[in-house]
């Protein structure tokens, strides 16, 4: 998880951004500390930090706000390793930042569901989370459904250097070995991911695109993750959608056919409206490329 930080012109100030949604909406200031413990779970851990004198929520961020070192003598190099952890661990925890908002666990458990919850938030946590850091993408958890043993986590891939299907599928099988509960594990894209995404391509916010997504989800990838390849949307424009192959798909020899026959007449059957469906790998740089020379 990346949280970027941003000095205020006020020193005693600073803005702390996690990537990811604070509040649906407007602003919350919590400047009394009992107050704060009892309204919001994400506020009880930062006044836990000594030298904390108040905490602004906001759409996409975290102010801090400490005690002026001219009464604590609390320097940012100090506070601001303490506040990162704070809310990583928030949010890592499932917990809502409000109390009274839906958590991100998806609502109250009985006792035995939350043990599961807690088994897997904290190898999420500890054990999935910081290996996909090093590989430069961010997972957290979301939600679990006990009814259908599903777990669904917020995943950036955008600075994978691995493909995020093969990561998906690992992260699921270590999940399920580790978690017998765990039958299935389904993944969103982060806000921010999400948010970049579909600024660049506003096709991928149309009805074509969620369907086309729902299918390679669903069906596709699935059928193909046999051969180590999975299939990407890139963008939806008018009645062309773009997808990229990768892993085993990427430079096989055999793509131009499993797009043809497999992939395009899947997609114009699910979604009528798209008549072309246009592969924009790079199959030069596969593991056998059967471009290169011509």
């Amino acid at each position: 998880m990346f949280i970027q930080t941003l000095p205020h012109e006020n020193e005693d100030r600073m803005k702390f951004m996690p990537g990811r949604q604070v509040l649906a909406s407007g602003s919350v200031l919590l400047d009394d500390a009992e107050e704060a413990r009892v309204r919001s779970p994400l506020a009880k851990r930062l006044f836990d930090i000594p030298g904390i004198r108040a905490v602004e929520l906001g759409e996409d961020y975290v102010t801090i706000i400490k005690q002026p070192d001219a009464e604590q003598k609390i320097l940012w190099i100090q506070l601001k390793p303490m506040v990162l952890a704070a809310i990583m661990d928030h949010y890592m925890s499932g917990m809502p930042v409000l109390n009274g908002d839906t958590p991100k666990t998806s609502g109250s458990y009985s006792e035995d569901d939350q043990k599961i919850v807690d088994a897997i938030v904290e190898l999420v946590s500890t054990r999935v989370q910081p290996q996909l850091a090093q590989d430069g993408g961010d997972v957290a958890f979301k939600s679990y459904d006990p009814s259908e043993g599903l777990v669904t986590l917020e995943m950036d891939s955008r600075g994978l250097s691995t493909p995020a299907f093969g990561t998906q599928i690992k992260i699921e099988n270590t999940l399920k070995h580790h978690v017998p509960e765990v039958k299935r594990v389904r993944f969103e894209r982060m806000i921010d991911e999400a948010a970049a995404e579909t600024t660049d391509r506003p096709g991928l916010q149309t009805d074509e695109a969620e369907r086309i997504q729902v299918l390679l989800e669903t069906r596709i990838n699935p059928a193909i993750a046999a051969h180590g390849g999975y299939i990407s949307l890139i963008d939806v424009q008018g009645d062309t959608a773009y997808v990229e192959m990768a892993g085993g798909c990427q430079g096989c020899g055999m793509a131009d056919a499993t797009l043809k026959q497999g992939i395009e007449v899947e997609i114009k059957s699910a979604v009528p409206t798209i008549e072309r469906v246009l592969d924009v790998t790079d199959h030069a740089g596969g593991t056998n490329p059967y471009y290169s020379g011509y």
